[in-house]
């Protein structure tokens, strides 16, 4: 049963983002990579990423083998010929330390062009008759502020004080994640700011812990709600979206009710 709900998402760009993102989150030298804390590191994000089922796990499990054998050969003792063999030969990083300056470039590159094209939109703003008729792409929206990874690293403290039931023919959740996206963006405009961790309460069923979740990154990619986390690796908060000038408040009477997660 566990295909029956694997994830699909673009937003899990694969392992390279998540280093990427690990090295900042350490605040380290990329060209050092402290590849014993990274390697753990990585590994309890592999959990939470093997949890969610996503269509590219094999992916990071390939980049975890490649850690590991990496820091082996880091940490194994040497002989004296091995030694000096070892200053003649590259560091064991050395070809993930160039994949990972590669992407950082190309990533670097991606921000620069859209804060350029954001800028450009500004200073020219199209007139009503030039601008398209459909809407704007939202799937392309990224997640601000709170970045993918520390919204799964909050995940992974969620997981980590529950006991996971495993899906069953019987336990299995089949509810759509429309009506996620819709009971917990009501939650949140209701309450204004909601803590991450609270959309889990209350249950431990493996199906509806993935459906809260990824309901969460639709509403912060496709829906302007915001996340902010106030202290590093604290609490994250998911707040609702900022109103704009002209923008009618919903009708008091059509939340008169909390919405519930069952």
């Amino acid at each position: 049963m566990t295909t029956a709900y694997r994830v699909e998402l673009d937003a899990f760009t694969g392992p390279l983002d998540l280093l990427l993102y690990l090295v900042r989150r350490n605040e380290v030298d990329l060209v050092d990579l402290p590849i014993s804390t990274i390697t753990r590191q990585f590994l309890d994000y592999l959990q939470v990423i093997e949890f969610l089922d996503l269509d590219l796990i094999g992916d990071f499990v390939v980049m975890a083998s490649a850690l590991v054998e990496i820091k082996s050969r880091l940490v194994l003792p040497r002989n004296e010929e091995e030694a000096v063999e070892e200053i003649v030969d590259d560091d064991p990083r050395s070809d993930l330390i160039q994949q990972l300056l590669e992407y950082k470039r190309y990533k670097d590159a991606a921000t620069a062009l859209d804060a350029q094209a954001a800028e450009w939109q500004n200073r020219f703003p199209r007139l009503a008759d030039e601008r398209p008729t459909q809407g704007r792409d939202h799937a392309a929206d990224p997640i601000k502020e709170v970045e993918l990874w520390d919204l799964v690293s909050a995940l992974s403290r969620v997981l980590q004080k529950k006991i996971v039931e495993e899906t069953s023919a019987i336990r299995y959740d089949e509810t759509p994640i429309a009506i996620y996206v819709e009971r917990i963006g009501e939650r949140v405009r209701e309450a204004g700011r909601v803590p991450f961790s609270e959309f889990f309460a209350g249950t431990n069923l493996r199906s509806k812990i993935i459906g809260i979740f990824l309901a969460i990154l639709e509403l912060l990619r496709h829906h302007q709600f915001r996340a902010e986390q106030p202290a590093d690796f604290g609490e994250i908060f998911i707040l609702p979206p900022v109103e704009t000038v002209g923008e009618s408040s919903p009708d008091p009477a059509e939340a008169s009710d909390p919405p519930s997660m069952e």
